[in-house]
C-alpha cells in the first residue's frame, strides 16, 4: 500500500486591497464633508452675558479689538472691506450666521458698522459673542 503524500498547502492570506479601497473612500468622504471654521484670528476680552445661548452652527467669526481693529480669517481688515471678505468666505462655505467677537471696551460705533457690513453681504443673522 502506498502512502499518500500531502502537498504543502499554501498559507491562507487575506487580500487587503478591498479594505484599503474602502478606507480611502471613507477618508475622501470625510475630507469633502468636513466643515471648516473661519476663526477671527484674534483673542478679545468679551463682555459677560447672563442670557447667552450657545450656537453650534457658526463657522465665520469677526473679532473687534479694544482699539477698533477688525480681524477676520486670521488677518486684520478695515471696515470697508468686511463685506468683500465676507462674500469671499461665503462663496467658499455658505453660512446662516456670523459671530462678532467684540472686546468689552470696543467702541459701539465700530461694532454697528461691522454689523451693517455683514448685513450688506447678505447675512441676516448676526450674533455677538459673550463670556458666560
Amino acid at each position: 500500500m502506498g502512502r499518500k503524500v500531502r502537498e504543502q498547502e499554501e498559507d491562507a492570506q487575506i487580500d487587503m486591497t478591498p479594505m484599503l479601497d474602502v478606507v480611502f473612500i471613507m477618508l475622501i468622504f470625510f475630507i469633502v464633508t468636513t466643515v471648516f471654521v473661519k476663526q477671527a484670528g484674534m483673542e478679545v476680552n468679551k463682555p459677560e452675558g447672563e442670557t447667552a445661548v450657545l450656537k453650534k452652527k457658526a463657522n465665520i467669526f469677526i473679532a473687534i479689538t479694544e482699539d477698533g481693529d477688525i480681524w477676520m480669517d486670521r488677518r486684520e481688515i478695515s471696515v470697508e472691506t468686511v463685506t468683500a471678505n465676507l462674500e469671499k468666505l461665503l462663496a467658499e462655505q455658505p453660512s446662516e450666521v456670523v459671530f462678532i467677537q467684540a472686546d468689552s471696551k470696543a467702541k459701539h460705533g465700530v461694532v454697528v458698522e461691522v454689523m451693517d457690513a455683514v448685513k450688506d453681504a447678505g447675512i441676516d443673522r448676526v450674533a455677538v459673542a459673550v463670556r458666560s
